[in-house]
């Protein structure tokens, strides 16, 4: 099996649900990006807004159609050919088992063509280390705050690799719930977007939900029960504009609410000072600037990454992959992909792979 030499770039491929993500890093431990050398990215919204939500077998034939002219599109920004490639790092899990089957099979191939590693990269393992790609990184020990589409989950991140999970969802995550809130309010989809977008129109206090599950301990998550609420008071409304919005800021204003009070527990619990949020979610104006505001008084420090990396994208599957295989971490030709995967099964990083700052 090849080795990876760590001054080649990686080539990233996230294909895990409905957005095709493509990037190129050359490892550079300490510095600002990650060196971080190109990212291109295709949404599939358009293509399953006619559903009301994603077509798996539709997710699957659109990754095939866009992937190798995005790895194209990437190649050309970055002014790099296959041959200056050092390994490729791919999804390939949880998700769609089809989507992830088209990222890995290409991934797998590009790389046995070439005769360089290749490496199976966790997903929420990627979006936890996305903010790895800001100027001012965190460094573990920390928590997450991995909110998106499917999970809602607090980890305590000891080292790159070790992670404890605190709380996880029993139910809808938090992105979920804010697609089926909208989705019963007559928002077009996606509908998580166009729910916040809608909530800065409305009035504070106009309408009050529960925020589920704080009045106990732990820090598991349950929004199943919101979403109730708020399709009660949606058929007992008016249903005209304003209620509209109304209603779209407290169901916010809740959930916000809810992730603050979990997320100060969980620094409680872990004793740790720094709290990462990663995932879809994490773009939400309200979420950021509650959490900002939060870390301010209490004294931790709070880290976003870019917008344009909370959601699915390539660049941290190429963080991911690159770490991984810093650390010497590789895997044989197999071409597996798992729809399901705890992430405190993944393998801990070598301390040869130098993710510090220093």
């Amino acid at each position: 099996m090849s080795t990876f030499t760590v001054t080649k770039p990686v080539l990233g491929i996230e294909t895990s649900c409905d957005e095709t993500g493509v990037a190129l890093l050359r490892w550079e431990p300490g510095q600002p990006g990650r060196g971080l050398l190109a990212h291109t990215l295709y949404s599939q919204i358009k293509l399953h807004a006619e559903y009301g939500g994603v077509v798996p077998e539709l997710a699957s034939r659109d990754h095939v159609r866009k992937l190798l002219p995005l790895v194209r599109e990437a190649m050309a920004e970055a002014g790099l050919t296959p041959q200056d490639l050092g390994g490729v790092a791919y999804t390939a899990g949880p998700g769609l088992v089809g989507a992830l089957l088209v990222g890995a099979a290409a991934a797998r191939a590009m790389a046995w063509a070439l005769g360089v590693p290749a490496i199976g990269i966790h997903h929420m393992e990627g979006h936890l280390l996305a903010p790895l790609l800001e100027n001012d990184p965190p460094s573990p020990p920390f928590v997450a705050l991995l909110v998106s589409g499917g999970h809602s989950m607090l980890v305590e991140v000891k080292a790159i690799g070790e992670y404890r999970i605190l709380g996880d969802t029993l139910d809808d995550a938090a992105g979920e719930a804010f697609d089926k809130t909208a989705k019963l309010m007559g928002l077009p989809y996606p509908g998580g977007p166009a729910l916040a977008l809608l909530a800065e129109q409305g009035r504070p206090g106009a309408f009050r939900f529960s925020r589920p599950m704080t009045d106990r301990p732990g820090l598991d998550f349950s929004f199943s029960g919101l979403k109730t609420q708020v399709l009660l008071a949606w058929r007992q409304s008016d249903q005209s504009e304003q209620t509209r919005a109304d209603i779209a800021r407290a169901f916010e204003d809740a959930v916000v609410d809810t992730l603050l009070i979990k997320c100060r527990r969980s620094l409680d619990v872990s004793g740790a000072r720094q709290l990462v949020i990663a995932g879809g979610v994490g773009a939400n104006k309200r979420l950021r600037a509650a959490l900002s505001d939060a870390a301010a008084k209490d004294g931790f420090r709070v880290y976003f990454p870019r917008l344009e990396f909370c959601t699915d994208n390539g660049a941290m599957i190429a963080l991911a992959g690159a770490i991984r295989l810093a650390g010497g971490q590789q895997q044989d030709e197999t071409v597996q992909v798992f729809p399901r995967w705890d992430l405190q099964t993944l393998q801990s990083v070598s301390e040869t792979a130098d993710i510090g700052d220093g």
